[in-house]
């Protein structure tokens, strides 16, 4: 094994990266606008990721800047624990309810993604416990779905490497088929009754850039109201206009129980997340005698909450829902012609959401298009792209020239 010192000079430890490899070799991004990125040699990039899946209104936005500098100069941060609040966090969340499919619901907030889910998970099962005899406690996945590395959200997971090496995780997880209702359907006969939850993206991100199959979202609202579990969307990386619509479940025409929400409800400027709660299950949790068990440190933080206001304000303002739309529709006719000359094996995707398919390992192709100063995530045999929905007309054609170039050459 070879010492730390011929692998790292410092101390920071990067996620979902080998320990091994030295900062030296890492890209040291220092500046960025728009959608372009500068690293420190002065090279540009355009950033086809929106960094994480999350800078909806692009990078360097003054708006959100100058809106957390205000807050913090007022009230940097305080808990909400009871019986403490901030005008922040009301208003986002009213913010945040009214955008969604349950306008009449409740927010929770918190800060990743991550929390998100795991909160989630936590009340499906609080209130299948309220309403049963306890046996109610079986959470329903997907095959390929992300959510999240908290050990509730890892066991979520169907992206199987991520669930290995951690010993035993969360008991009562059940895995779906991705793309076949029926699988899903197989499990609800053999277990309905003690199914508390499905969790599934509307369309799944890290795991390739999957949109449903057809139907079978409300297959799961279906099956969910048939056995009296409740639906879970993590909408993460669909939310905040990324498919075209304030969120996912909009787009495919469900409403769930439960919506996670983070990335792109502050466009990352500030960690911002949370759970929006229907009102069947708000109903179950406004119980006087109950006393809600679970929340964050960080839980309605003033300056995090206001970056969310800053932002969602500006995603109405300058129309950047639709405008995922027009970015869907140059997605579809660069990746189409790419396609027709056989330079690419196939493609999918809505919205600001997209995948080439490749027919080749997709992970050198993404290291020669960083070099090429194009910012795309490589699964599989895929090449993935989720820019900041300000991304440019031309900026999206050199998205999909560099495809060509790389897959070609």
């Amino acid at each position: 094994m070879a010492p730390a010192s011929a692998t790292a000079t410092h101390a920071l430890l990067h996620p979902f990266s080998k320990a091994a490899k030295s900062e030296s070799d890492f890209i040291k991004i220092v500046r960025a606008e728009g959608s372009e990125l500068f690293d420190d040699t002065g090279k540009r990039y355009i950033d086809g990721m929106a960094s994480l899946w999350y800078c909806q209104v692009g990078h360097g936005r003054r708006e959100i800047i100058d809106a957390i500098t205000t807050q913090m100069n007022q009230l940097a941060t305080y808990n909400t624990f009871d019986p403490f609040t901030n005008d922040a966090a009301i208003e986002v969340a009213d913010k945040i309810a009214a955008k969604s499919p349950m306008p009449e619901g409740r927010v929770f907030l918190g800060c990743s993604g991550s929390e998100a889910i795991d909160t989630a998970l936590k009340i499906a099962r609080l209130v299948q416990q309220r309403r049963s005899d306890g046996s109610r406690q079986i959470i329903v996945r997907r095959t390929r779905g992300y959510h999240g590395t908290n050990f509730g959200g890892t066991t979520a997971q169907g992206i199987e490497p991520n669930r290995e090496g951690w010993g035993d995780l969360v008991p009562h997880f059940m895995e779906a088929d991705g793309d076949d209702i029926e699988s899903m359907a197989k499990i609800f006969a053999d277990h309905g009754e003690r199914i508390a939850a499905v969790v599934s993206e509307p369309v799944q991100g890290a795991g390739g850039i999957f949109p449903p199959a057809d139907g079978y979202l409300e297959g799961i609202r279906r099956l969910c109201d048939q056995h009296g579990a409740l639906m879970i969307a993590d909408e993460v990386i669909c939310g905040f206009g990324r498919t075209g619509s304030w969120f996912g479940s909009q787009t495919y025409g469900v409403t769930p129980d439960l919506i996670t929400f983070a990335k792109g409800v502050s466009s990352g400027y500030l960690p911002l997340s949370g759970v929006i709660v229907g009102r069947n299950v708000a109903d179950e949790l406004e119980d006087p005698e109950l006393l809600l068990r679970t929340g964050y440190t960080y839980s309605g933080h003033p300056a995090s909450c206001v970056a969310g206001i800053a932002n969602i304000d500006l995603i109405e303002q300058e129309g950047l829902v639709d405008r995922a739309n027009h970015i869907g529709a140059r997605f579809t006719e660069g990746l189409s012609a790419l396609k027709a000359d056989g330079t690419i094996t196939g493609f999918r995707g809505v919205g600001g959401l997209w995948a080439a398919e490749t027919g080749q390992d997709a992970i050198p192709l993404r290291d020669r298009l960083y070099g090429m100063g194009l910012v795309m995530r490589g699964v599989g045999e895929a090449l993935l792209m989720c820019p900041p929905l300000v991304i440019t007309d031309s900026e999206i054609d050199e998205l999909i020239e560099g495809i060509a170039t790389v897959t070609t050459t």
